[in-house]
């Protein structure tokens, strides 16, 4: 009977993990469309954590802030500071350069290897050979997909370096919540609530050409950045770990690049050159092999099986 209810936690586990990568590759693509239309990055940022935001405070309202007084707001603020409000702004700001499939393809990269540089560095985590070799592999591929955009013209290469600056941005954050040992839920609505503060300042002051965007769009973007991205893509996340353990969850990483590109070609008519999507599927392949080789150490040290208890 417990092996009939793990397969089947596995299954709607792996359904999740299908449905958050399609959220994201929607998320970019989205956003890249709207930037290029009529809405600004500050735009989708307000958006953003608006919908979030209206999906969070409710439950942070019914425990009367309990979990935010157990994190600390100096703690929260911090978090919030690197994957809060400034987070999408500076991925927002690179979408207005470059397309859609360079964020997919270089964020989340960035994110594994500054990952791999800073658990090195603070925490002292070894590395196995098929990580080193997942990790230099996704080096290669960064170098190789931004290589095509150094000689262009239209800030191409700005924007990749606002992608792979968001990246070192997120993993730093991912290393202040292993450090403090915060539970994810807690610092993910953390991070909305205090990016939905300043939100009425941000837009009387930043630029903004939300009143030229259509009501269809605006609200479309409040379901695609807030309540989607901002919101279910964090359920859908938190309940992979919880069923497949976080390395396993990690290997769905590299379907997002890949995803968004099949997605941008469709609807931006944004098609990568030959030797970018060469970088895609080296920078996927050390994704996946970084995360395998996670997964492999946490079984030889006798870690608990993904799902348990």
């Amino acid at each position: 009977m417990a092996d009939t209810r793990d397969s089947g936690n596995s299954r709607l586990a792996i359904i999740a993990g299908l449905t958050m990568i399609g959220i994201y590759a929607v998320q970019f693509v989205a956003a890249r469309f709207s930037l290029r239309e009529h809405l600004t990055a500050t735009d989708l940022a307000i958006l953003r954590f608006g919908g979030a935001g209206a999906v969070f405070l409710p439950i942070v309202w019914r425990s009367r802030f309990a979990s935010m007084t157990a994190l600390g707001w100096q703690r929260a603020l911090a978090l919030a500071a690197l994957a809060g409000l400034p987070y999408p702004l500076i991925i927002n700001w690179g979408l207005t350069y470059a397309p859609a499939a360079h964020a997919a393809a270089l964020c989340p990269a960035s994110i594994v290897f500054f990952s791999f540089l800073l658990s090195r560095i603070v925490f002292h985590d070894g590395a196995s050979q098929q990580r080193t070799i997942g990790v230099l592999a996704i080096i290669a591929g960064l170098v190789l997909f931004i290589a095509p955009t150094g000689g262009g013209t239209g800030g191409v290469l700005f924007g990749d370096m606002l992608f792979i600056g968001s990246g070192l941005m997120f993993s730093t954050y991912a290393v202040l919540v292993r450090q403090w040992r915060a539970d994810p839920v807690t610092a993910t609505t953390a991070v909305v609530l205090l990016s939905c503060l300043p939100l009425p300042v941000l837009y009387f002051v930043a630029p903004s050409q939300i009143h030229a965007a259509a009501a269809t769009e605006i609200v479309s973007q409040i379901l695609i950045q807030g309540i989607l991205s901002g919101a279910a893509a964090m359920f859908l996340y938190t309940y992979i770990v919880r069923q497949l353990g976080p390395q396993t969850a990690s290997l769905f990483l590299p379907g997002i690049p890949i995803a968004t590109v099949v997605v941008g070609m469709a609807v931006l008519g944004e098609t990568p050159m030959t030797i970018q999507f060469a970088a895609i599927a080296i920078m996927a392949a050390g994704m996946g092999l970084s995360a395998i080789a996670e997964r492999i150490a946490s079984k030889r040290l006798g870690a608990p099986a993904p799902g348990g208890s």
